[in-house]
Order: C-alpha cells, then sequence, then structure tokens
C-alpha cells in the first residue's frame, strides 16, 4: 500500500484553479504532477483553464487514469474544463456541487484578483492555499493584499518565498509559509541508452543524417522576456570565435514556435546574424510527447535559459534530470537551480538584506551549471505591475558560457552533469516529483490543522494608510 494512503472516504477534497491538468503548459505539467502524486492522500477537483478551451463547461471524470500513474485504485479526481481561468460564477457553481475542503490555485497573481475579491466570502469555510511564485524584484508590495488573502503560501523559489515574507511582514503571522521547488517525474525524464533504435530514428527526424560534436538545447516560448533573440545571436559569436569548421559541427537547435506575437520573427533573427556556411540553427515547432522531449534533452550538450525574468525556468531542472548541464542567467528560480554557495559553503538563502545573487556577490555554485550575470538591471513596469526588474545579460557573456562548456572534453561534461542529476534526485534540492508532492502534503495538511475560519464580519477604521515604502536593500554586496 502506497505510504500515507487513506482510503477515498476518509480524504480532504481540495478544488484545484490552474491549467487544465491534461495539457502541457508548465503549470499543467506541475499541476498534473501535485494531483497525481497527492490521489492517495487528498481527493482532487479541477477548474482546468485553457485558452478558448474546446471543452469549456463539460465535467470529466479522470480518476481511473490518475489510480493507473499512482498504483491506487480509490482516487477520485474530475475536472471541469473551462475558458481562462473562470470566473465567480463558475467557482460558485462547482463549489456547491463538489462541496470541496479547501480551495488551491496556481500561477500568477495578476489571473486571481477575482478570486482575491471574493477572499471574505470564501474563507469563512474553506483555506486558500496558492502555490506562488515572482519573478523578480524590487519585492512588489501592491500584491500584498492578495498574499494577505491565503493561508498557505506555498513558493517555489527561494526569491519568491523571502518576497512573500518580505511583503507580508508582521501580516505573516499565523500563515503557513514553505518553499515548494517544483520537482521533475524521473519516470519520464532519465539517461537513455543512445543506441536505441527509436532514439536514434528520433534524432534522425530532427537533426537528419548529419553527427554533432555539441548541442545547445533551448526548450521555452518565444517571449520577450525569454531573450531567445539573444541566444541566437551569442550561438552566432561562438561559432566565431571558435571557426567555421568546428561550428559547423554545433547546432542550436530551439524547441519553440519561431513565430510569436508575444514574441519575435525568430527566422529573421537567424537569416541576420547567422552564418549559414557554419553554425546551425534548427528548429522544433510541433508539440511533442513526454519521450519525445526526453530524447531532444538526452540529444544535447547543454541547456540554456537567460531569460531576463523567469520565476523558474523548467526546461533546467527537465535538463539536469536527465544529466545534462545547463547555462542560465542569474536571476529569479534559475539561482536555485544551479546551487549558488554562500560563505559558509551553503546554499544560499534570502533575506531582506540579500534578496537576489543577481549581481554574482557569490560566485562558487553546482559544478553543472555555468551562470551569466545580468549585465543591466533596469526597472520597468505597466499599470498592474507597476515595478519589476528586467535583468538582462550580455549575448557576448553568453557566448563565453556557451564556449565554456564547449570547450570541456565530453567525458567531464557528461560527469558534471550527472552530479547536476544526482544533487536534483537528492533531499537537499528537493526537486523530484515524489518529493514536490511531499512537500504539498505537509503544506496542506499543516493548513488545516492551523485554519480558523473568517470570521462573518470585521470592523475596519477607515483611515490613511501609510506610504508603501521599500522594505529591503536594492543593492548589496
Amino acid at each position: 500500500m502506497k505510504e500515507g494512503y487513506l482510503p477515498q472516504a476518509e480524504r480532504k477534497k481540495i478544488l484545484l484553479l490552474s491549467d487544465d491538468i491534461r495539457m502541457n503548459s508548465g503549470i499543467a505539467t506541475m499541476a498534473r504532477e501535485i494531483v497525481v502524486g497527492t490521489s492517495h492522500r487528498f481527493n482532487w477537483v479541477n477548474i482546468g483553464g485553457g485558452i478558448k478551451h474546446p471543452e469549456h463547461g463539460k465535467r470529466f471524470d479522470i480518476s481511473q487514469d490518475t489510480n493507473t500513474h499512482n498504483d491506487i485504485t480509490d482516487s477520485s479526481v474530475f475536472l471541469y474544463a473551462c475558458d481562462g481561468y473562470g470566473n465567480p460564477e463558475i467557482l460558485r457553481q462547482v463549489i456547491e456541487l463538489e462541496k470541496p475542503d479547501a480551495i488551491m490555485f496556481f500561477t500568477d497573481p495578476r489571473y486571481w484578483i477575482w478570486l482575491f475579491q471574493m477572499e471574505a466570502e470564501l474563507r469563512k469555510k474553506y483555506p486558500l492555499i496558492y502555490l506562488n511564485i515572482w519573478d523578480d524584484l524590487p519585492a512588489p508590495l501592491y500584491n500584498e493584499s492578495f498574499y494577505d488573502s491565503c493561508d498557505c503560501l506555498m513558493a517555489i523559489s527561494k526569491q519568491t518565498l523571502n518576497i512573500n515574507k518580505v511583503v507580508l511582514g508582521p501580516k505573516q503571522e499565523g500563515k503557513i509559509l514553505k518553499y515548494v521547488p517544483h520537482g521533475i517525474n524521473e519516470k519520464h525524464f532519465f539517461p537513455i541508452d543512445k543506441a536505441d533504435a527509436n532514439f536514434t530514428a528520433f534524432k534522425k527526424s530532427v537533426l537528419g543524417d548529419k553527427e554533432y560534436d555539441f548541442v545547445v538545447f533551448y526548450n521555452a516560448r518565444n517571449l520577450h522576456r525569454k531573450a531567445t533573440s539573444n541566444l541566437i545571436l551569442a550561438y552566432s559569436q561562438f561559432c566565431e570565435k571558435i571557426g567555421k569548421e568546428k561550428a559547423s559541427k554545433t547546432v542550436l537547435l530551439l524547441h519553440t514556435q519561431p513565430i510569436d506575437d508575444n514574441g519575435t520573427d525568430l527566422f529573421a533573427v537567424r537569416d541576420l546574424v547567422c552564418n549559414p556556411d557554419s553554425g546551425n540553427v534548427v528548429f522544433v515547432d510541433r508539440l511533442l510527447s513526454t519521450p519525445e522531449m526526453n530524447y531532444l534533452y538526452n540529444m544535447s550538450d547543454v541547456t540554456a535559459l537567460i531569460s531576463s525574468n523567469e520565476g523558474w525556468g523548467l526546461s533546467l531542472t527537465e535538463s539536469l534530470i536527465t544529466g545534462k548541464m545547463i547555462i542560465a542567467n542569474a536571476t529569479g528560480g534559475m539561482q536555485d537551480q544551479m546551487r549558488f554557495e554562500d560563505s559558509d559553503g551553503k546554499w544560499i538563502d534570502f533575506d531582506a538584506d540579500f534578496c537576489s545573487n543577481h549581481y554574482g556577490t557569490f560566485k562558487k555554485h553546482g559544478e553543472w551549471a555555468v551562470p551569466v550575470y545580468p549585465s543591466n538591471l533596469s526597472l520597468v513596469g505597466s499599470p498592474p505591475t507597476p515595478y519589476i526588474f528586467d535583468d538582462r545579460c550580455d549575448f557576448r557573456d553568453v557566448a563565453k558560457a556557451i564556449e565554456e562548456v564547449y570547450t570541456l572534453p565530453k567525458i567531464e561534461r557528461e560527469s558534471k552533469g550527472m552530479k547536476g542529476r544526482e544533487w536534483v534526485l537528492g533531499t537537499e534540492a528537493m526537486m523530484t516529483a515524489a518529493n514536490m508532492c511531499s512537500n504539498v502534503i505537509g503544506a496542506i495538511e499543516e493548513t488545516f490543522s492551523t485554519f480558523k475560519p473568517k470570521k462573518k464580519f470585521e470592523l475596519i477604521k477607515i483611515q490613511d494608510q501609510p506610504r508603501k515604502a521599500l522594505r529591503h536593500k536594492l543593492i548589496y554586496e
């Protein structure tokens, strides 16, 4: 019997608001792992969002599929397909039908403003549990009321956890605040036998008959903040540095949509900056199965992600668990995966005096990583998000990082990558799906044990609120 198993009738029911857990977005993938991996402990209902969802309004019983993946026989998992992430009317209807014990939600707080506005209504009966993320500093004081609307904040990065604490200040008292990093299922992503016939056939379908000495992999959307154009430019600079003959045996492999209104025309970027007689840039823009995605990582020597804002960077974790090195911008949750060490040799933590390592305060890191430190921090924003740093790294520094990995003997690259895999699988990182689910179970059960329903009404004295001033250092040695 699965450890911690509870019979279906004894389980609490969690209503989860997120992407449709049957889909393949990063949000959907992590939400699915959580639902499946905790279905022996909780019953689940997912209001599953999608853009113009083709099955909007339909209800699905996916319990049997869940049983298969979690090795139990009595899971209870239902899904309501929904356009977007829902609205108050849909939520009230599902609550009336399903009668949950708690409400959990996941992704950027901008999508949940309508939910936070229902806080007084909902918390009279149900704890609100938020698996949350925030990409960068300064700490978003404009999120204070959002965080304060929750009973439990599970932060997926160390930076996010610190941001939760800084923004809430004394209001964090009585709330559950936990570090719950994303976790990858090691049954889906792992090193494979390169002689496997299916792998060989897939590799040929992507790269043709040519054999490459060095493959740089990118797996993310074509978005402005992902800085995909800068990665292509960095690769072209790397190719110029090593010379035409060597560069012709390298390839930049991009699993992304080459043209996206939220990004740019990457074909045009490639044609402008890359010499077609030396380096190679290959796009894979079709939807792939999980085994095929595992093949892509296994085909590669290093995975690169140089986003100027990045809450976590799931492709880095997937790369590490397959035993491949990573190149990443030192910002957001990507810092966690590079395992920077402080002066005492410990994996860094953040506080109000040290909120990020994007200045390169600490340089020692896991040997599986090659960090690139931002060369420019610009304060940008919009009316809903008035201020946030945009941590831009110089494409020339990225080119040097690519060259650093390239110059390593292949056996050394593989050794460093496997050490990254060992760390991700270990108890310090806690970045496997099983560890993530264990952390989620602990946080949810602690929330149930401490939850105090909100009173039917409260008296609030009308008075001027103090100015929201910076609560942490912006520059640190």
